[in-house]
């Protein structure tokens, strides 16, 4: 693989670390209810209180993963300044 054709496998990773976790919050179910609805689509029946918890651990891994890759670009961010900083300190 050439150099060029990993880094767009990596970006689009990265893209894709943002899209997942994104778009499932933004198809999150509002009530319950509709949690209930969109398992049994799968054929399978579960009760109000289990989609409850289910509807918040969906939405606690969404966040989790949001945060993540967010703080890993947050990590590249600060080593790229910290990089540009002391190249400039060289200069002087």
């Amino acid at each position: 693989m050439s150099h060029r054709c990993c880094h767009a496998a990596r970006r689009g990773g990265e893209v894709a670390g943002w899209i997942g976790p994104g778009l499932m919050l933004a198809l999150l179910p509002k009530c319950p209810a509709c949690v209930a609805g969109y398992v049994a689509l799968a054929g399978v029946g579960i009760s109000i209180t289990t989609a409850t918890y289910l509807r918040w651990l969906w939405l606690i891994a969404c966040v989790a993963c949001l945060l993540f890759v967010a703080a890993r670009l947050g990590r590249r961010l600060i080593g790229f300044f910290q990089q540009v900083e002391s190249s400039r300190k060289q200069c002087r």
